[in-house]
């Protein structure tokens, strides 16, 4: 009797503190939001410098992104907040930079509102099939990912006249892998959902 309780203590998970590394810079990045969104605000896409740090801030935020997951999944630090929390810190950072590429005329409005239904329609589809299973992220999804921070960087820094015209191409790239890995996450949760027989 002693060893089955020894045995069921064992396995007992020890309690994941909300007060963490990886929620720390979920927290972070969600707190840069704003301080990037004034950054672009204050550079109006014309002044260099502003630009240069706004590009600066998004990409360390975004590398943020990559550092909490690695430290939660290597620690053992894995939370229900920071599985809420972090989607939606990546989504506010890439949708502030999105809309506020469109706003200055960077970027054109349909690709924003493209992209940015997909993220919030993926986002969903995650919660409403998350007591079902799932849906991790794909190699496709992380490409994609990738793609949408290397153009929105591309765009935010003042690049040379013959090196500009290299970012739409990236987010053309980013765009056509955001909508086919988007189909790919909808099949995966229609068949989460489908009832097992």
């Amino acid at each position: 009797m002693t060893g089955a309780t020894e045995s069921t203590s064992a396995r007992v998970v020890a309690r994941v503190p909300l007060l963490n590394a990886a929620n720390g810079l979920t927290a972070l990045r969600l707190v840069l939001v704003p301080v990037f969104g004034a950054t672009v605000v204050a550079s109006a896409m014309t002044h260099a410098g502003w630009r240069m740090a706004a590009c600066l801030i998004f990409a360390f935020a975004s590398v943020t992104d990559l550092v909490d997951g690695w430290i939660a999944r290597r620690f053992g630090l894995v939370t229900s907040l920071g599985k809420v929390a972090d989607p939606i810190a990546d989504k506010a950072l890439t949708g502030a930079a999105l809309v506020l590429l469109s706003w200055y005329d960077r970027l054109p409005w349909w690709v924003t509102a493209l992209i940015l239904v997909r993220e919030l329609g993926i986002t969903g589809l995650r919660f409403w099939v998350i007591r079902h299973g799932v849906i991790a992220a794909s190699r496709g999804g992380k490409i994609k990912t990738a793609l949408q921070i290397l153009a929105i960087a591309w765009y935010l820094w003042p690049m040379p006249d013959a090196l500009a015209p290299v970012g739409p191409w990236i987010m053309g790239a980013a765009v056509v892998v955001t909508v086919v890995t988007g189909f790919d996450y909808v099949a995966q949760a229609l068949r989460l959902r489908r009832p097992t027989p």
